[in-house]
């Protein structure tokens, strides 16, 4: 199958299962999940901090205008910036939790495996 997104391109895809990474370096383990926990929640702390610092810049600086269509317009502009960055956050936390809930549960599955002899 050619690359759709580059008709130039050469790459062919994996067509075989000896060409696919094996699947034990695929599988999740407590150190990914809890290293990838503490980048998502890094990413967390700095949007949440970015969603504040531009919530009191724009509390801060209030546009001064009578034109009705401009007001609305910038507090639209104003509501998604925040939102988006907000969303960032919110995102990167989730992600953050989920990650380390995945570490509890790898670890309680080793812990509670029975050793087969």
């Amino acid at each position: 199958m050619a690359d759709l997104t580059n008709p130039n391109s050469n790459s062919q895809p994996p067509n075989s299962a000896g060409d696919a990474a094996p699947a034990s370096s695929r599988q999740p383990t407590v150190l990914r999940c809890v290293i990838g926990s503490l980048m998502a929640s890094a990413f967390a702390y700095g949007l949440y901090s970015l969603t504040v610092s531009i919530a009191l810049s724009f509390a801060s600086k209030p546009l001064l205008s009578t034109n009705l269509t401009a007001v609305k317009i910038s507090g639209a502009v104003r509501t998604l910036v925040v939102g988006i960055v907000a969303l960032g956050t919110g995102v990167f936390g989730l992600a953050a939790v989920g990650l380390m809930l995945l570490a509890l549960q790898i670890l309680i599955q080793k812990l509670v495996k029975k050793p087969t002899i």
